[in-house]
């Protein structure tokens, strides 16, 4: 069985950056695509931004230039470094696989920006 653990998220004030990691067990991480997902309160949950098996990303329009995707195959872990933050980024971040969510969702990380 996967799970699924975010961490990395935080209180950050507009213009910060943080670094997010989703950590993988129960399966060889390295075979599957993995997406950023993000849900704001009262919205439904969204794509940030996806990485391929063989490192290929892409992002969503509201992120692009700002975030960026890698994964550490060696770790089991994908990481999402997120630049220039701004009030708008303040959701629970999650990870999970594409090109459709299929293990269940870990518990996510709070991203806040704020001054």
């Amino acid at each position: 069985q996967v799970q699924l653990v975010e961490s990395g998220g935080g209180l950050v004030q507009p213009g910060g950056s943080l670094r997010l990691s989703c950590a993988a067990s129960g399966t060889i991480f390295n075979r599957y695509g993995i997406a950023w997902y993000r849900q704001a309160p009262g919205k439904q949950r969204e794509l940030v931004g996806s990485i391929t098996s063989g490192g290929s990303t892409a992002y969503a329009d509201s992120v692009k230039g700002r975030f960026t995707i890698s994964r550490d195959n060696a770790r089991n872990t994908v990481y999402l470094q997120m630049n220039s933050l701004k009030s708008e980024d303040t959701a629970i971040y999650y990870c999970n696989a594409i090109p459709f969510p299929k293990w269940a969702w870990g518990q996510g990380t709070q991203v806040t920006v704020s001054s």
